[in-house]
Protein backbone atom coordinates (compact mmCIF):
# COMPACT_ATOMS: atom_id res chain seq x y z
CA UNK A 1 0.00 0.00 0.00
CA UNK A 2 1.29 3.52 -1.14
CA UNK A 3 2.34 5.35 1.69
CA UNK A 4 1.26 9.46 1.94
CA UNK A 5 3.73 11.76 3.13
CA UNK A 6 2.59 15.01 4.14
CA UNK A 7 4.30 18.21 3.81
CA UNK A 8 2.31 21.74 3.97
CA UNK A 9 2.07 24.32 1.21
CA UNK A 10 0.86 26.82 3.52
CA UNK A 11 2.50 29.97 3.11
CA UNK A 12 3.60 29.93 6.54
CA UNK A 13 5.33 26.50 6.17
CA UNK A 14 7.31 27.53 2.34
CA UNK A 15 8.75 30.63 4.04
CA UNK A 16 10.65 28.05 6.15
CA UNK A 17 11.96 25.68 4.18
CA UNK A 18 8.78 23.30 3.33
CA UNK A 19 9.28 23.33 -0.37
CA UNK A 20 12.58 22.27 -0.51
CA UNK A 21 11.94 19.60 2.24
CA UNK A 22 9.20 18.39 -0.09
CA UNK A 23 12.04 18.11 -2.98
CA UNK A 24 14.29 15.68 -1.08
CA UNK A 25 11.33 13.69 -0.12
CA UNK A 26 10.45 13.05 -3.71
CA UNK A 27 14.21 12.98 -4.74
CA UNK A 28 14.50 10.04 -1.69
CA UNK A 29 11.72 8.24 -2.32
CA UNK A 30 12.58 7.74 -6.29
CA UNK A 31 16.40 6.94 -5.06
CA UNK A 32 15.12 4.60 -2.59
CA UNK A 33 12.16 2.95 -5.02
CA UNK A 34 9.58 3.20 -2.18
CA UNK A 35 6.08 3.16 -2.62
CA UNK A 36 5.53 6.29 -1.24
CA UNK A 37 3.79 9.68 -2.27
CA UNK A 38 4.24 13.35 -1.32
CA UNK A 39 0.92 15.00 -0.50
CA UNK A 40 0.89 18.88 -0.54
CA UNK A 41 -1.37 19.99 2.76
CA UNK A 42 -2.30 22.90 4.69
CA UNK A 43 -0.81 23.62 8.08
CA UNK A 44 -2.02 21.81 10.88
CA UNK A 45 -1.29 25.64 12.44
CA UNK A 46 1.72 24.94 14.76
CA UNK A 47 4.55 27.83 13.37
CA UNK A 48 7.24 26.64 15.69
CA UNK A 49 6.98 22.86 14.43
CA UNK A 50 6.91 24.00 10.97
CA UNK A 51 7.87 22.46 8.52
CA UNK A 52 5.99 19.69 10.04
CA UNK A 53 6.12 16.18 7.67
CA UNK A 54 3.40 13.87 8.56
CA UNK A 55 3.29 10.34 7.73
CA UNK A 56 -0.06 7.75 7.53
CA UNK A 57 0.25 4.53 9.19
CA UNK A 58 -2.73 2.63 9.88
CA UNK A 59 -4.96 5.51 9.45
CA UNK A 60 -2.66 7.61 12.13
CA UNK A 61 -0.74 10.91 10.94
CA UNK A 62 3.12 10.79 12.68
CA UNK A 63 4.67 13.62 12.68
CA UNK A 64 7.66 14.85 12.39
CA UNK A 65 9.55 18.42 13.00
CA UNK A 66 10.59 20.89 12.30
CA UNK A 67 12.07 19.11 9.27
CA UNK A 68 14.95 20.86 7.53
CA UNK A 69 15.67 19.25 3.96
CA UNK A 70 19.21 18.70 5.07
CA UNK A 71 17.39 16.00 7.60
CA UNK A 72 15.38 14.24 5.16
CA UNK A 73 18.05 11.33 4.19
CA UNK A 74 18.70 10.50 7.91
CA UNK A 75 14.63 10.36 8.25
CA UNK A 76 14.47 7.80 5.79
CA UNK A 77 17.82 5.68 6.88
CA UNK A 78 15.48 5.80 10.27
CA UNK A 79 12.60 4.49 8.95
CA UNK A 80 10.09 7.42 7.89
CA UNK A 81 7.62 5.35 5.64
CA UNK A 82 7.01 3.17 8.80
CA UNK A 83 6.78 6.34 11.16
CA UNK A 84 9.93 5.10 13.33
CA UNK A 85 11.46 7.04 15.97
CA UNK A 86 13.87 9.72 15.34
CA UNK A 87 14.76 13.15 16.83
CA UNK A 88 12.70 14.73 15.71
CA UNK A 89 9.75 12.57 15.37
CA UNK A 90 6.36 14.36 17.07
CA UNK A 91 4.40 10.92 17.58
CA UNK A 92 1.12 11.19 16.23
CA UNK A 93 0.46 14.29 15.41
CA UNK A 94 -3.24 14.77 16.77
CA UNK A 95 -1.93 13.92 20.52
CA UNK A 96 0.33 16.97 20.63
CA UNK A 97 -1.32 19.11 23.38
CA UNK A 98 -1.58 22.44 20.94
CA UNK A 99 -3.97 20.48 18.94
CA UNK A 100 -5.50 18.12 22.07
CA UNK A 101 -6.95 20.83 23.27
CA UNK A 102 -8.52 22.47 20.69
CA UNK A 103 -12.63 22.12 19.30
CA UNK A 104 -12.24 22.02 15.29
CA UNK A 105 -15.09 22.81 13.51
CA UNK A 106 -14.18 25.77 10.67
CA UNK A 107 -10.36 24.19 10.64
CA UNK A 108 -11.38 20.80 10.87
CA UNK A 109 -9.83 19.60 7.71
CA UNK A 110 -7.05 22.36 7.92
CA UNK A 111 -3.76 20.38 7.31
CA UNK A 112 -5.45 16.97 7.33
CA UNK A 113 -6.83 17.21 3.39
CA UNK A 114 -4.66 17.55 0.08
CA UNK A 115 -6.66 21.06 0.02
CA UNK A 116 -7.38 20.65 -3.96
CA UNK A 117 -8.94 17.16 -3.88
CA UNK A 118 -12.44 17.04 -4.20
CA UNK A 119 -12.86 13.78 -3.01
CA UNK A 120 -10.47 14.97 0.36
CA UNK A 121 -12.62 17.14 1.08
CA UNK A 122 -16.00 14.99 0.49
CA UNK A 123 -14.35 12.21 2.57
CA UNK A 124 -13.66 14.40 5.45
CA UNK A 125 -17.48 15.83 5.85
CA UNK A 126 -17.45 18.58 2.92
CA UNK A 127 -20.22 19.27 0.72
CA UNK A 128 -22.91 18.05 3.75
CA UNK A 129 -23.79 21.33 4.04
CA UNK A 130 -24.39 22.52 0.94
CA UNK A 131 -26.44 19.06 0.10
CA UNK A 132 -28.88 20.15 2.96
CA UNK A 133 -29.19 23.48 1.99
CA UNK A 134 -30.21 22.88 -1.58
CA UNK A 135 -33.43 21.13 -0.38
CA UNK A 136 -34.47 24.25 1.56
CA UNK A 137 -36.13 27.29 1.08
CA UNK A 138 -34.37 29.94 1.71
CA UNK A 139 -35.49 31.94 4.69
CA UNK A 140 -35.39 28.30 6.68
CA UNK A 141 -31.19 28.38 5.42
CA UNK A 142 -31.41 32.01 6.62
CA UNK A 143 -33.02 31.20 10.33
CA UNK A 144 -30.47 28.34 10.44
CA UNK A 145 -27.65 30.33 10.69
CA UNK A 146 -29.66 32.99 12.58
CA UNK A 147 -30.61 30.70 15.22
CA UNK A 148 -26.72 29.63 15.49
CA UNK A 149 -25.75 32.57 16.74
CA UNK A 150 -22.90 33.20 14.22
CA UNK A 151 -21.33 36.74 14.43
CA UNK A 152 -19.13 38.13 11.56
CA UNK A 153 -15.75 37.03 12.64
CA UNK A 154 -13.81 40.40 10.42
CA UNK A 155 -14.45 42.22 13.77
CA UNK A 156 -17.54 43.94 14.29
CA UNK A 157 -19.29 40.65 15.65
CA UNK A 158 -22.80 41.47 14.17
CA UNK A 159 -24.94 38.68 13.68
CA UNK A 160 -24.67 36.80 10.31
CA UNK A 161 -28.32 35.90 9.83
CA UNK A 162 -29.30 39.16 10.57
CA UNK A 163 -27.08 40.84 7.46
CA UNK A 164 -28.34 37.72 5.41
CA UNK A 165 -31.76 38.37 5.94
CA UNK A 166 -31.17 41.70 4.86
CA UNK A 167 -30.42 40.54 1.90
CA UNK A 168 -33.14 38.09 1.28
CA UNK A 169 -35.90 40.77 1.88
CA UNK A 170 -34.20 43.35 -0.03
CA UNK A 171 -35.92 43.68 -3.72
CA UNK A 172 -33.06 43.61 -6.55
CA UNK A 173 -32.71 43.00 -10.29
CA UNK A 174 -29.40 41.06 -9.00
CA UNK A 175 -27.56 40.36 -5.39
CA UNK A 176 -24.00 39.41 -4.89
CA UNK A 177 -21.55 37.59 -1.93
CA UNK A 178 -18.90 39.29 -1.25
CA UNK A 179 -16.20 37.68 0.51
CA UNK A 180 -13.70 40.00 2.50
CA UNK A 181 -10.57 37.92 2.18
CA UNK A 182 -8.13 41.27 2.73
CA UNK A 183 -6.82 40.35 5.82
CA UNK A 184 -4.61 42.88 6.57
CA UNK A 185 -4.24 42.50 10.42
CA UNK A 186 -0.90 42.28 12.10
CA UNK A 187 -0.69 39.01 13.63
CA UNK A 188 -3.67 37.22 11.65
CA UNK A 189 -3.65 34.07 9.33
CA UNK A 190 -6.62 32.98 9.80
CA UNK A 191 -8.32 33.71 6.14
CA UNK A 192 -4.74 33.01 4.77
CA UNK A 193 -4.91 29.23 5.98
CA UNK A 194 -8.11 28.43 4.92
CA UNK A 195 -8.21 29.51 1.57
CA UNK A 196 -4.04 28.27 1.17
CA UNK A 197 -5.65 24.62 3.55
CA UNK A 198 -9.10 24.24 2.90
CA UNK A 199 -10.50 26.31 0.02
CA UNK A 200 -13.87 24.31 -0.84
CA UNK A 201 -14.91 25.37 2.41
CA UNK A 202 -15.09 29.14 1.28
CA UNK A 203 -16.40 27.96 -2.03
CA UNK A 204 -19.27 25.94 0.29
CA UNK A 205 -20.17 28.61 2.63
CA UNK A 206 -20.73 31.33 -0.26
CA UNK A 207 -22.96 29.20 -2.43
CA UNK A 208 -24.77 28.23 0.65
CA UNK A 209 -24.83 32.25 1.41
CA UNK A 210 -25.96 32.75 -2.34
CA UNK A 211 -28.71 30.16 -2.33
CA UNK A 212 -30.16 31.70 1.28
CA UNK A 213 -30.16 35.07 0.03
CA UNK A 214 -30.91 34.71 -3.65
CA UNK A 215 -27.42 35.94 -5.01
CA UNK A 216 -26.14 34.30 -8.08
CA UNK A 217 -22.73 35.98 -8.11
CA UNK A 218 -19.93 36.08 -5.96
CA UNK A 219 -16.02 37.50 -5.53
CA UNK A 220 -13.64 36.90 -3.09
CA UNK A 221 -11.33 39.84 -2.84
CA UNK A 222 -8.16 38.28 -1.85
CA UNK A 223 -5.06 41.07 -0.87
CA UNK A 224 -2.55 40.94 -3.11
CA UNK A 225 0.28 40.04 -0.60
CA UNK A 226 -1.28 36.39 -0.80
CA UNK A 227 0.11 35.08 -3.80
CA UNK A 228 -0.42 31.11 -3.05
CA UNK A 229 -3.82 32.06 -1.37
CA UNK A 230 -4.72 33.35 -4.90
CA UNK A 231 -3.40 30.14 -6.64
CA UNK A 232 -5.22 27.86 -4.37
CA UNK A 233 -8.61 29.97 -4.71
CA UNK A 234 -8.37 29.96 -8.28
CA UNK A 235 -7.84 26.51 -9.06
CA UNK A 236 -10.14 25.12 -6.48
CA UNK A 237 -13.29 27.88 -8.24
CA UNK A 238 -12.64 25.94 -11.23
CA UNK A 239 -12.90 22.32 -9.49
CA UNK A 240 -15.82 23.02 -7.95
CA UNK A 241 -17.16 24.84 -11.18
CA UNK A 242 -16.12 21.92 -12.96
CA UNK A 243 -18.04 19.39 -10.98
CA UNK A 244 -20.92 21.17 -10.72
CA UNK A 245 -20.67 22.58 -6.89
CA UNK A 246 -20.72 26.10 -9.18
CA UNK A 247 -22.18 27.54 -12.10
CA UNK A 248 -26.14 27.52 -13.78
CA UNK A 249 -27.03 24.51 -11.67
CA UNK A 250 -25.88 24.07 -8.10
CA UNK A 251 -25.32 20.09 -7.21
CA UNK A 252 -28.09 20.04 -9.96
CA UNK A 253 -30.54 21.70 -7.79
CA UNK A 254 -31.10 24.43 -11.15
CA UNK A 255 -30.14 26.72 -8.15
CA UNK A 256 -27.73 29.30 -9.49
CA UNK A 257 -24.52 30.44 -7.70
CA UNK A 258 -21.02 31.15 -9.47
CA UNK A 259 -18.19 33.14 -7.77
CA UNK A 260 -14.66 34.47 -9.19
CA UNK A 261 -11.66 35.61 -7.28
CA UNK A 262 -10.26 39.42 -7.32
CA UNK A 263 -6.93 40.30 -6.21
CA UNK A 264 -6.87 43.79 -3.83
CA UNK A 265 -4.02 46.56 -4.45
CA UNK A 266 -2.46 46.52 -0.68
CA UNK A 267 -4.36 48.82 0.84
CA UNK A 268 -5.28 48.19 4.48
CA UNK A 269 -8.53 50.23 3.97
CA UNK A 270 -10.31 48.13 1.88
CA UNK A 271 -10.83 45.81 4.47
CA UNK A 272 -13.21 47.92 5.35
CA UNK A 273 -16.48 46.75 3.67
CA UNK A 274 -17.33 49.97 1.55
CA UNK A 275 -13.85 50.75 0.63
CA UNK A 276 -13.40 46.99 -0.63
CA UNK A 277 -16.78 47.46 -2.32
CA UNK A 278 -15.56 50.31 -4.30
CA UNK A 279 -12.00 49.13 -5.18
CA UNK A 280 -13.97 46.06 -6.69
CA UNK A 281 -16.07 48.31 -8.82
CA UNK A 282 -12.72 49.34 -9.94
CA UNK A 283 -12.51 52.45 -8.41
CA UNK A 284 -10.29 53.77 -5.85
CA UNK A 285 -10.51 52.26 -2.20
CA UNK A 286 -12.32 54.83 -0.38
CA UNK A 287 -14.91 54.75 2.23
CA UNK A 288 -18.41 55.42 1.66
CA UNK A 289 -20.80 57.27 4.11
CA UNK A 290 -23.98 54.99 5.11
CA UNK A 291 -26.31 54.69 5.26
CA UNK A 292 -27.13 53.11 2.42
CA UNK A 293 -25.75 49.78 4.23
CA UNK A 294 -24.53 47.51 1.39
CA UNK A 295 -27.06 45.30 2.17
CA UNK A 296 -29.29 47.59 0.70
CA UNK A 297 -27.33 48.63 -1.89
CA UNK A 298 -23.49 47.58 -2.33
CA UNK A 299 -22.19 45.78 -5.26
CA UNK A 300 -23.15 48.28 -8.24
CA UNK A 301 -25.80 49.47 -5.87
CA UNK A 302 -27.22 46.04 -5.86
CA UNK A 303 -28.22 44.00 -2.42
CA UNK A 304 -24.68 42.56 -1.02
CA UNK A 305 -23.68 40.28 1.47
CA UNK A 306 -20.25 40.65 3.00
CA UNK A 307 -18.76 38.41 4.99
CA UNK A 308 -15.29 37.74 6.49
CA UNK A 309 -13.58 34.25 5.31
CA UNK A 310 -14.10 32.49 8.48
CA UNK A 311 -17.51 33.97 8.72
CA UNK A 312 -18.27 32.48 5.47
CA UNK A 313 -16.88 29.03 5.90
CA UNK A 314 -18.16 28.41 9.80
CA UNK A 315 -21.48 28.90 7.76
CA UNK A 316 -20.84 24.51 6.47
CA UNK A 317 -21.01 22.77 9.41
CA UNK A 318 -23.97 24.51 10.83
CA UNK A 319 -25.86 23.69 8.13
CA UNK A 320 -24.36 19.94 8.20
CA UNK A 321 -25.01 19.52 12.00
CA UNK A 322 -27.22 22.23 12.93
CA UNK A 323 -27.63 25.35 14.54
CA UNK A 324 -28.11 23.79 18.04
CA UNK A 325 -25.20 22.43 17.14
CA UNK A 326 -23.23 25.21 17.00
CA UNK A 327 -24.85 27.09 19.65
CA UNK A 328 -24.03 25.24 22.30
CA UNK A 329 -20.38 26.52 21.84
CA UNK A 330 -19.75 29.93 23.62
CA UNK A 331 -20.36 31.97 26.32
CA UNK A 332 -23.12 34.73 26.45
CA UNK A 333 -23.35 36.13 22.82
CA UNK A 334 -20.47 34.79 21.65
CA UNK A 335 -21.61 31.18 20.49
CA UNK A 336 -19.43 28.92 18.43
CA UNK A 337 -16.05 29.02 18.05
CA UNK A 338 -13.30 31.47 17.08
CA UNK A 339 -9.90 30.72 15.45
CA UNK A 340 -7.03 32.40 17.84
CA UNK A 341 -4.21 33.41 15.95
CA UNK A 342 -1.30 33.76 18.40
CA UNK A 343 1.47 35.97 17.21
CA UNK A 344 4.41 38.08 18.67
CA UNK A 345 6.91 37.49 20.77
CA UNK A 346 5.54 33.84 22.04
CA UNK A 347 7.10 30.52 22.63
CA UNK A 348 4.09 28.81 20.42
CA UNK A 349 2.59 30.82 17.95
CA UNK A 350 -0.11 29.79 15.89
CA UNK A 351 -3.64 29.07 15.46
CA UNK A 352 -6.01 27.71 18.19
CA UNK A 353 -9.50 26.73 17.84
CA UNK A 354 -11.59 27.08 21.00
CA UNK A 355 -15.18 27.86 22.19
CA UNK A 356 -15.51 31.63 23.37
CA UNK A 357 -14.90 31.76 26.81
CA UNK A 358 -11.16 31.40 27.72
CA UNK A 359 -9.29 33.83 29.98
CA UNK A 360 -6.96 36.22 27.73
CA UNK A 361 -4.23 34.59 30.51
CA UNK A 362 -4.83 31.36 29.52
CA UNK A 363 -4.62 31.61 25.95
CA UNK A 364 -1.29 33.54 26.59
CA UNK A 365 0.78 31.58 29.34
CA UNK A 366 -1.26 28.17 28.89
CA UNK A 367 -1.43 28.22 25.02
CA UNK A 368 0.63 30.75 23.70
CA UNK A 369 3.35 29.32 26.65
CA UNK A 370 4.79 32.66 27.23
CA UNK A 371 7.02 34.73 25.70
CA UNK A 372 9.49 33.09 23.14
CA UNK A 373 12.27 35.33 25.08
CA UNK A 374 11.80 34.21 28.44
CA UNK A 375 10.79 37.40 29.31
CA UNK A 376 7.96 38.37 31.38
CA UNK A 377 4.49 39.76 29.45
CA UNK A 378 4.12 43.36 29.54
CA UNK A 379 1.04 43.17 26.72
CA UNK A 380 -1.42 41.49 24.50
CA UNK A 381 -2.99 43.56 21.86
CA UNK A 382 -5.89 42.43 20.50
CA UNK A 383 -7.58 42.86 17.45
CA UNK A 384 -5.05 43.73 15.26
CA UNK A 385 -2.92 47.31 15.00
CA UNK A 386 -6.14 48.83 15.85
CA UNK A 387 -6.87 46.52 18.94
CA UNK A 388 -6.15 47.61 22.59
CA UNK A 389 -2.82 46.69 24.78
CA UNK A 390 -4.08 44.90 27.24
CA UNK A 391 -1.71 43.95 30.95
CA UNK A 392 -1.49 40.71 32.99
CA UNK A 393 -4.19 42.48 35.49
CA UNK A 394 -7.09 41.98 32.35
CA UNK A 395 -5.81 38.29 31.99
CA UNK A 396 -8.42 37.24 33.61
CA UNK A 397 -10.97 38.82 30.78
CA UNK A 398 -13.04 36.37 29.04
CA UNK A 399 -12.29 35.90 24.98
CA UNK A 400 -16.31 37.05 24.80
CA UNK A 401 -16.92 40.06 22.31
CA UNK A 402 -19.03 41.99 25.26
CA UNK A 403 -16.36 41.17 27.83
CA UNK A 404 -14.02 42.77 25.39
CA UNK A 405 -16.07 45.41 24.78
CA UNK A 406 -16.44 46.09 28.83
CA UNK A 407 -13.03 46.78 28.98
CA UNK A 408 -12.48 49.10 26.08
CA UNK A 409 -11.06 46.48 24.09
CA UNK A 410 -12.39 44.66 21.02
CA UNK A 411 -11.61 40.90 19.85
CA UNK A 412 -11.66 41.62 16.25
CA UNK A 413 -10.72 38.99 14.02
CA UNK A 414 -8.89 37.09 16.75
CA UNK A 415 -5.10 37.83 16.06
CA UNK A 416 -3.44 38.32 19.43
CA UNK A 417 0.37 39.81 19.41
CA UNK A 418 2.27 39.70 22.58
CA UNK A 419 4.99 41.93 23.84
CA UNK A 420 7.13 41.27 26.59
CA UNK A 421 8.76 44.05 29.48
CA UNK A 422 10.63 45.64 27.20
CA UNK A 423 8.11 46.90 25.24
CA UNK A 424 7.65 50.74 24.73
CA UNK A 425 4.14 51.50 25.03
CA UNK A 426 4.78 55.31 23.96
CA UNK A 427 6.37 53.95 21.06
CA UNK A 428 3.69 51.81 19.96
CA UNK A 429 0.99 54.55 20.54
CA UNK A 430 3.02 56.21 18.23
CA UNK A 431 2.95 53.98 15.21
CA UNK A 432 -0.73 53.28 16.11
CA UNK A 433 -0.71 56.99 14.88
CA UNK A 434 1.23 56.86 12.15
CA UNK A 435 -0.07 53.36 10.89
CA UNK A 436 -3.90 55.43 10.54
CA UNK A 437 -2.13 57.99 8.95
CA UNK A 438 -0.63 56.04 5.85
CA UNK A 439 -3.48 53.81 5.54
CA UNK A 440 -5.83 56.78 5.73
CA UNK A 441 -8.00 56.98 2.70
CA UNK A 442 -8.12 60.38 3.37
CA UNK A 443 -12.04 61.31 3.04
CA UNK A 444 -12.53 62.42 6.32
CA UNK A 445 -10.66 64.99 8.50
CA UNK A 446 -10.57 63.38 12.15
CA UNK A 447 -9.01 60.29 10.32
CA UNK A 448 -6.80 62.32 8.09
CA UNK A 449 -5.64 64.96 9.83
CA UNK A 450 -6.07 63.65 13.65
CA UNK A 451 -3.71 60.78 12.58
CA UNK A 452 -1.08 63.06 11.64
CA UNK A 453 -1.56 65.67 14.95
CA UNK A 454 -1.43 62.20 17.26
CA UNK A 455 1.98 61.30 15.41
CA UNK A 456 3.11 64.62 16.50
CA UNK A 457 1.80 64.69 19.79
CA UNK A 458 3.33 61.42 21.04
CA UNK A 459 7.07 62.78 19.57
CA UNK A 460 6.40 65.86 21.63
CA UNK A 461 5.73 63.71 24.73
CA UNK A 462 8.57 61.52 23.87
CA UNK A 463 10.86 64.50 24.05
CA UNK A 464 9.57 65.66 27.19
CA UNK A 465 7.77 68.75 25.38
CA UNK A 466 4.98 70.13 27.78
CA UNK A 467 3.75 66.20 28.54
CA UNK A 468 1.21 66.74 30.54
CA UNK A 469 -0.56 69.59 28.20
CA UNK A 470 0.35 66.60 25.61
CA UNK A 471 -1.35 63.80 26.61
CA UNK A 472 -4.21 65.20 27.47
CA UNK A 473 -4.13 67.06 23.46
CA UNK A 474 -3.05 63.22 22.40
CA UNK A 475 -6.57 61.88 24.44
CA UNK A 476 -8.68 64.81 22.84
CA UNK A 477 -7.65 63.49 19.53
CA UNK A 478 -8.64 60.13 20.21
CA UNK A 479 -11.79 61.11 21.35
CA UNK A 480 -12.68 63.11 17.82
CA UNK A 481 -11.13 60.43 15.80
CA UNK A 482 -13.12 57.93 17.77
CA UNK A 483 -16.60 59.61 17.17
CA UNK A 484 -15.71 61.88 14.36
CA UNK A 485 -13.72 58.81 11.81
CA UNK A 486 -16.35 57.63 8.78
CA UNK A 487 -15.04 54.41 9.30
CA UNK A 488 -13.13 51.77 12.06
CA UNK A 489 -9.67 52.93 10.90
CA UNK A 490 -9.92 56.33 12.23
CA UNK A 491 -12.16 55.21 14.58
CA UNK A 492 -10.51 52.32 16.36
CA UNK A 493 -7.29 53.86 16.04
CA UNK A 494 -8.04 55.24 19.43
CA UNK A 495 -7.98 51.76 21.04
CA UNK A 496 -4.38 50.93 20.92
CA UNK A 497 -3.38 54.81 22.25
CA UNK A 498 -5.94 55.03 24.98
CA UNK A 499 -5.26 51.44 26.19
CA UNK A 500 -1.46 52.15 26.27
CA UNK A 501 -1.96 55.48 27.87
CA UNK A 502 -4.25 53.95 30.60
CA UNK A 503 -2.52 51.26 31.52
CA UNK A 504 0.97 51.87 30.93
CA UNK A 505 1.21 55.64 32.63
CA UNK A 506 5.08 54.74 33.19
CA UNK A 507 5.71 54.46 29.77
CA UNK A 508 4.37 58.02 28.99
CA UNK A 509 5.96 59.84 31.54
CA UNK A 510 7.83 63.22 30.85
CA UNK A 511 11.79 63.14 29.53
CA UNK A 512 13.36 66.22 30.95
CA UNK A 513 15.16 67.50 27.59
CA UNK A 514 18.74 67.48 27.12
CA UNK A 515 20.18 70.79 27.01
CA UNK A 516 22.91 70.57 24.13
CA UNK A 517 26.31 71.39 25.57
CA UNK A 518 27.12 75.09 24.84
Amino acid sequence: MTVRIYVPRDAAALSLGAEKVAKAITQEIAARGLDATVVRNGSRGMFWLEPLVEVEIAGKRVGYGPVKAKDVAGLFDAGLVEGSMHALCLGEVDDLPFLRGQTRLTFARCGITDPLSLDDYEAHGGLAGLRRTVSMQPVDVVKEVTDSGLRGRGGAGFPTGIKWKTVLDTAGARKYIVCNADEGDSGTFADRMIMEGDPFVLIEGMAIAGLATGATKGFVYIRSEYPHAIATMTEAVEIAREAGILGASVLGSGKVFDMEIRTGAGAYVCGEETALLNSLEGKRGVVRAKPPLPAHKGLFDCPTVINNVISLASVPVIMEKGAAFYRDFGMGRSRGTIPLQIAGNVKYGGLYETAFGLSLGDIVEKIGGGTASGRPVKAVQVGGPLGAYFPKALFDTPFDYEAFAAKDGLIGHAGLVIFDDTADMLKQARFAMEFCAVESCGKCTPCRIGSTRGVETADKIAQGIEPEKNRELLADLCNTMKFGSLCALGGFTPYPVMSAMTHFPADFAPTPLIEAAE
